[in-house]
């Protein structure tokens, strides 16, 4: 499997490691057998030491196995924290649209229900790799003892372990449709939770949801768990009868054929029972470790950024003085709209806002102007040198944000990545009106149960504090009070320009237009400048403008 080849490569001398410990346990179970029949059945040994001798060998097998599986589980626990790990940093290093096209709840499906599954097959990998070291040393230990015997019963061993993958693969068929109906279950939870309130208010739908997604996509999953829960318990009764029935075949092949003398069926019957409870186990075992195959075929799906163990520092451009988009162009995969040809020339400490109505493109070019989305076409330059398509975060080290969809982080990061500036989150602060409503300790922020202007508010205390030269605004002020948000652009905004800051605003707020070194507008994916007459109008009415 391609899981354990995975292992293989990178735990190498680990592996062989606890391989050779399940070895040893796999000889000494084998030896143990070989002791009662040497010393307790075909000769029984009279001395005092044959008890000591037998109680040692137990204690030893226990130790060594314990110790084999303890180790095999280790391993696979460094292994799914290691998994765990390269996937967030793949994450965190995948271009943002990508992530966007497949979701939050394909995303966290992956890092919590495939990551637990194979979480859970490490934990059972003991089981089945002692049962497959046990069964094939047992069946070496029996044919010292019987060849004819052991061909016919590795024949009845053979049908009832072809009989057990055949039901076990019926459990991989539904565990695979399984996982793809997490997804579906996954992204219901998440219609509930994040459309509580207008699900609360309008009951009429919470019970269409309910009734039309949620209650088919749960009778979907009950139906195939049952499917793959019914094969798996058929498997384990299967291999349980069949073991069984190859004790009773062993005595009548010794008693009835006259192939060996009872000693001998004796100890293929103890064999045959030593070996039901780890077989059954390694059975038990085997749907788990098909299902984290189907899990880590799930998470390569992902086709995520290649796993880059590094931060790689990012070029600051301290001196830049333009910043100019050159027949930029982007569409979207799923859709034929697209926005560009953009040629936009944005020069040091410029204040600009931009206007648009719904679906026009203005957050498709804030992503494009922070570097959060590659063009498919056009240039990015900076002082006339065109941005290395390689590097893009030396690019977006220029960029502080605040987008609508806003993130909160509870720690305040100057730049580098370093503790913010004290002087500059208290001077913020009081311009925010936020001195006695924020707590902080040490820079981290200790209540963010805010109201949505507040948020608001703290996001922009964020991205000052990273001291970076551009920040974009994402309709910052729809959600302040009317005073506040005169404040913002009467006060803040010029406040951010006496610190250097160029500012990319966009904005609706027509009564603040005149505040603005310059006004764009989006149109149907094409950006132009407002001059004269035409910004006039906008500045008199921006909602007839965008409609």
């Amino acid at each position: 499997m391609e899981l354990l080849i995975l292992v293989w490569r990178q735990y190498r001398w680990p592996f062989i490691s606890v391989m050779a410990l399940s070895l040893a346990s796999a000889a000494l179970g084998i030896g143990l057998i070989a002791f009662i029949n040497q010393r307790l059945i075909e000769t029984v040994d009279t001395t005092v030491m044959v008890l000591p001798e037998f109680l040692g060998l137990l204690l030893l097998l226990m130790v060594v196995t314990l110790g084999s599986q303890l180790a095999l589980t280790t391993l696979g626990h460094h292994f799914v924290y290691r998994l765990r790990s390269e996937f967030i940093k793949r994450i965190l290093d995948t271009h943002v649209e990508r992530i966007e096209q497949l979701g939050s709840a394909s995303l966290l499906a992956g890092l919590t229900s495939d990551i637990r599954n194979i979480t859970i097959a490490f934990v059972r990998l003991p089981e089945l790799v002692q049962g497959i070291i046990l069964t094939v040393g047992s069946a070496a230990y029996l044919a010292m003892l019987s060849t004819k015997m052991l061909l016919v019963t590795a024949i009845w061993m053979a049908v009832t372990i072809w009989g057990g993958f055949v039901l076990v693969a019926r459990v991989y068929q539904h565990m695979a449709t399984l996982r793809e109906t997490e997804d579906k279950l996954y992204n219901d939870y998440q219609t509930v939770l994040e459309g509580r309130k207008e699900l609360t208010l309008n009951r009429e739908r919470a019970e269409q949801i309910f009734q039309q997604c949620y209650i088919p996509d749960a009778k979907e999953y009950r139906h195939h768990i049952i499917r793959a829960d019914t094969f798996h318990l058929s498997a384990v009764n299967w291999s349980n009868i069949m073991m069984l029935g190859a004790i009773g075949l062993v005595f009548w092949m010794a008693n009835s054929l006259g192939w060996a003398d009872t000693n001998v069926a004796a100890t293929y019957s103890l064999t045959l029972l030593f070996l039901r409870t780890p077989l059954l186990s390694a059975v038990g075992a085997l749907p788990t470790l098909l299902t984290a195959q189907v899990a880590f075929n799930k998470l390569n799906k992902f086709a995520l950024a290649p796993y880059k163990p590094d931060f790689p520092q990012p070029k600051a451009f301290p001196d830049w003085k333009t910043l100019e988009l050159r027949n930029v162009v982007f569409h979207y995969q799923d859709n034929a709209f697209s926005v560009g040809p953009i040629n936009l020339t944005i020069h040091r400490g410029e204040l600009l806002f931009l206007i648009s109505g719904n679906g026009s493109g203005k957050s498709t070019l804030a992503m494009l102007l922070t570097g959060l989305y590659q063009p498919q076409s056009g240039t990015i330059l900076l002082d006339g040198q065109p941005i290395a398509a390689g590097q893009p975060e030396d690019y977006r080290k220029l960029f502080s944000a605040v987008f609508t969809d806003v993130w909160l982080f509870d720690r305040l990061l100057g730049p580098q990545g370093k503790p913010a500036n004290p002087a500059l989150v208290e001077k913020w602060l009081e311009h925010l009106k936020m001195t006695h409503k924020l707590e902080l300790n040490d820079g981290r922020i200790l209540n963010l149960k805010l109201s949505k202007g507040q948020k608001k508010r703290i996001a922009l205390l964020l991205a000052l504090a990273e001291e970076r030269d551009i920040i974009l605004l994402d309709e910052w002020a729809a959600d302040q009070d009317p005073h506040f948000r005169r404040e913002f652009y009467q006060v803040l905004l010029p406040l951010m320009q006496e610190m250097g800051k160029t500012i990319f605003a966009i904005s609706h707020d027509d009564h603040y237009f005149i505040h603005a070194d310059r006004l764009l507008e989006m149109r149907n994916g094409q950006l132009t400048e407002l001059t004269g007459d035409e910004r006039d109008a906008a500045s008199r009415d921006a909602v007839a403008r965008t409609a």
